[in-house]
């Protein structure tokens, strides 16, 4: 059959599997009934007591095949719960949608080496399942691999629906150039076969790999790998390279575990896991709009969309983009799903995610299981998120209809936009107008991320009306940054508790130096009266201002936004974990070391607002909810 011939086929049944899919995932409102019961049902599917033989399983994915069953693949980790020992990949199959799975197989046995990274892809033309792969010469120990690190992809395939495997072959040649002589790492994640435009039936997965100079990692390196004849060969199409950035080797980004969806229009949204670089963030995002061939442009982070270091999936439903990932900025736990409704541009914010588990959760990935129901298959546990790897069958109806906009209130900064309110605060009277009422339970005032919120390594003020009674709890006024002892941030917050009203920053330098200083006033001030609080970094000192009265401690160098998400929180800490029960009023932030005479008399109630300034960061006079 000559080839164009072949190449018009294919594309005539990657678009009737297109077609199919897209129904498959489709909104209710798009081909499904006007109702249905929301459904929500999980089970354990990869446990060391379930399935004997290995101290841990990890590293989950999943793919449906041609015929309909479901193909979980998971890390059987053999000595331990590290990454660079004896590791086997694993595998089960499921023929009735996720509800019940079949006995664990392998697939690849390590013998002592670690092989691991599956990233399992469809050919919906043939029926043939392909598994990416990964190798590194094994450890005993639960140590990481050593660096330079001696990676290579692997390939197999299965023609019988998953039952049983081809050997390995060694991919190097074709997409291991000899740059790429440290790390190396498929997926782990499903990759996707392209349903639209001239390269329609293309075969895609993603891999993040690094650059060994002889003495250091000098190089970081996001791709996409690409097949055009089945999986037979494969070539590297779009490439992202980031440099060290610094003397202390770190880098600006350092995207990694990236997972792709093809958008509606054939776009190919690639979002990664951002691993350590220096801006904001630990989600980093780009695309591409000719088939994987080459990115729009670099990777990029996104401040606030907020999760730990940790490797996520996304899904598209129709024109909504799914993504699974913790939802705790901090830590590896609240496994959550959120929506974006423009093709990955914009991401629903924690507070509007669909909780799955609020326990420990790691590593996820999803597959589109039938006409109504998506499979997220992901790590949790009571005690880590390491425990166990768990399915879980949902529709659209629980994951729940677009959320229709938040009430905001204004920023009065040069070109701010208007602040999110959540919950259902109330107004109160304020010290000079109106002022928002906090009910402890939701209520939170949440800044859009722009470029000027984050404060850096420079001088700045941050001045607010506090007003509340509440005999314990935290009870967070401001919160600018990240969350956790090692992670950027400022924040001032009441302490019943410990009878006292606090302030304080944590800072970074380089890649691992980790600074914090804390100041405070004995007594809590929770005696339902409006109290002045301010806090200024500059001369070398960090002060505390309450009611005008100063008490300093000695300021620490390095930024004090860098590195992790990102988020500007009124009345709630930046991870939902506590929120204030009082009021707020006049927030102000400037990026310079305001006099203790500007400060004294931004403390006195009859004193007159300033008109904005340019160096005004944030100003919310909080007099208006609309």
């Amino acid at each position: 059959m000559p080839s164009r011939v072949r190449a018009r086929l294919r594309a005539a049944l990657i678009a009737a599997v297109a077609t199919t899919a897209t129904a498959a995932t489709s909104s209710p409102a798009q081909s499904q009934p006007a109702s249905r019961t929301p459904l929500f049902e999980q089970q354990v599917i990869f446990r060391a007591d379930q399935d004997p033989g290995y101290a841990c399983y990890r590293i989950p994915a999943i793919v449906k095949t041609k015929d309909g069953t479901l193909l979980a693949f998971a890390e059987g980790r053999v000595l331990n719960c590290g990454d660079a020992a004896d590791i086997d990949i694993v595998l089960k199959r499921s023929t009735d949608g996720g509800r019940t799975w079949g006995p664990l197989q392998v697939v690849n046995d390590g013998g002592g080496d670690t092989h691991g990274n599956p990233a399992p892809i469809v050919d919906h033309e043939t029926g043939r399942i392909l598994l990416a792969e990964t190798y590194n010469t094994g450890r005993t120990d639960s140590g990481s691999c050593s660096v330079p690190c001696d990676r290579t992809p692997h390939l197999q395939y299965s023609d019988d629906d998953g039952r049983t495997w081809s050997a390995p072959r060694n991919l190097s040649d074709q997409i291991l150039p000899k740059e790429w002589n440290s790390w190396y790492a498929t997926g782990p994640v499903h990759g996707i076969q392209l349903t639209r435009g001239k390269h329609a039936g293309r075969l895609v997965f993603g891999v993040n790999t690094e650059t060994w100079d002889g003495t250091r990692v000098s190089a970081n390196h996001a791709a996409l790998i690409v097949s055009d004849d089945g999986g037979d060969t494969w070539r590297i199409g779009a490439t992202d390279s980031w440099p060290i950035a610094a003397a202390d080797g770190t880098f600006r980004q350092k995207p990694s575990e990236v997972t792709l969806t093809e958008h509606t229009d054939g776009t190919i949204i690639i979002s990664g896991r951002e691993q350590d670089g220096s801006d904001l963030g630990h989600r980093s995002q780009t695309f591409s709009r000719d088939g994987g061939d080459s990115f729009t442009g670099p990777f990029h982070g996104l401040p606030d969309l907020y999760t730990p270091q940790v490797q996520a999936a996304t899904l598209r439903m129709g024109n909504r983009i799914l993504l699974s990932a913790p939802g705790d900025p901090d830590r590896r736990r609240t496994m959550m799903i959120r929506s974006s409704y423009d093709g990955g541009e914009t991401w629903e914010s924690a507070d509007r995610g669909k909780v799955v588990a609020t326990d420990w959760t790691g590593y996820s990935d999803m597959v589109a299981v039938d006409a109504s129901t998506v499979g997220l298959m992901y790590e949790g546990g009571a005690v880590d998120a390491r425990d166990e790897i768990r399915f879980a069958r949902f529709n659209e109806d629980w994951l729940g209809p677009r959320r229709a906009p938040d009430p905001t209130t204004p920023d009065l900064a040069l070109g701010a936009p208007r602040a999110t309110v959540l919950g259902s605060p109330s107004t109160t009277n304020g010290v000079f107008a109106g002022a928002v009422a906090f009910d402890g339970k939701d209520d939170a005032v949440r800044l859009p991320y722009r470029s000027r919120l984050p404060l850096g390594d420079g001088d700045f003020t941050a001045s607010l009306f506090f007003r509340y009674s509440a005999a314990s709890g935290e009870q967070p006024f401001l919160w600018m940054g990240g969350i956790g002892t090692t992670q950027p941030q400022v924040w001032l917050r009441g302490e019943p508790d410990n009878d006292r009203v606090r302030a304080l920053i944590t800072t970074r330098e380089g890649f691992r130096t980790v600074r914090t200083a804390s100041v405070w006033f004995n007594g809590a001030r929770n005696d339902g009266r409006w109290h002045h609080l301010a806090l200024r970094r500059g001369g070398g000192k960090l002060t505390l201002f309450l009611d005008g009265t100063a008490l300093s401690t000695a300021d620490v160098a390095g930024s004090v936004s860098r590195n992790s998400p990102f988020g500007v929180h009124v009345g709630q800490r930046m991870d939902g974990r506590a929120f204030l029960t009082g009021a707020i009023d006049d927030v102000h932030v400037w990026n310079r070391a305001l006099g203790d005479a500007e400060i004294r008399a931004a403390a006195q109630v009859t004193a007159r607002r300033p008109a904005t300034t340019a160096d005004t960061v944030l100003w919310l006079p909080m007099d208006q909810v609309r």
